[in-house]
């Protein structure tokens, strides 16, 4: 079985990579290096290649460069001088961190490169990616119907299509989702959970030192993922993980008044 996937270096798309390895596939792994102000993320996503090559598992892993395209457009996460909104994820504000397009570009980067494999390999592909249900809210795409309206444009506009399709095993699942999930398959892998997990950045806005600012919005969301899961985050925090889950406390609470 082959899988290709976008793997970003956070906790989502880390925790498909695992799943897929526990289903049995092979994969390859597209990071994209678009610009983001938190590109520390590139090099968690690295460091858990290699824990999984010390481990026995070679991931095939390729970092994209598109920070000269995609600096042309205006987003929090890419644009100086634009700060990163802090507050609960599904926050107005959010929408600030929307980078134009980002995820059309990247599908179809990877539908390529996905076709290519399986042509080249004379198999089929999926191209697993780790949006959920979190992300409908600000993300555009990354709600069901944008992927089934690309998937149809792809199909269209290319030969040998049939041996290609988006595989998206947690578009109705959160983050609380994606853990319990990654942690039983880390568990089949024989690997360590917070090791996998330590080897991930989520923040928008970690500081110079790569430790999380626990702020942001997807800061937010992790930390009242793993409290949900009755967990400590095991990535390090400006200020510890008590004043993050704090902090993440309080903004679900102020979020939940609001509606």
């Amino acid at each position: 079985m082959r899988a290709i996937m976008a793997l970003s270096g956070g906790m989502d798309s880390t925790g498909l990579l695992m799943r897929l390895l526990a289903d049995g596939y092979t994969v390859s792994c597209i990071s994209f290096d678009y610009g983001q102000k938190h590109v520390i993320e590139l090099d968690r996503a690295s460091r858990n290649i290699r824990y999984l090559a010390e481990n026995g598992f070679e991931v095939d892993h390729r970092i994209a460069k598109l920070d000269s395209v995609m600096g042309l457009f205006h987003s929090a996460l890419t644009t100086d001088g634009f700060d990163v909104p802090e507050g609960h994820y599904e926050s107005e504000q959010m929408k600030q961190t929307v980078v134009p397009n980002r995820n059309a570009i990247f599908a179809s980067i990877l539908y390529g490169y996905a076709l290519s494999v399986a042509l080249r390999e004379e198999t089929e592909a999926i191209i697993a990616l780790g949006v959920h249900s979190g992300d409908h809210e600000i993300y555009p795409d990354c709600r069901p119907e944008f992927y089934d309206a690309i998937g149809q444009a792809f199909a269209i506009g290319n030969w040998d299509s049939e041996l290609v399709s988006f595989h998206l095993p947690f578009l109705d699942g959160d983050k609380e989702t994606i853990l319990v999930e990654s942690y039983d398959a880390i568990q089949t892998l024989g690997l360590d959970f917070e090791t996998v997990f330590a080897n991930t950045n989520t923040s928008y806005n970690p500081d110079e030192l790569g430790r999380s600012s626990g702020r942001s919005g997807a800061d937010v969301e992790r930390i009242l993922a793993f409290h949900a899961i009755g967990r400590e985050d095991p990535v390090e925090y400006v200020g510890g993980w008590e004043n993050a889950l704090e902090n993440a406390l309080m903004e679900n609470e102020k979020h939940e008044e609001s509606k």
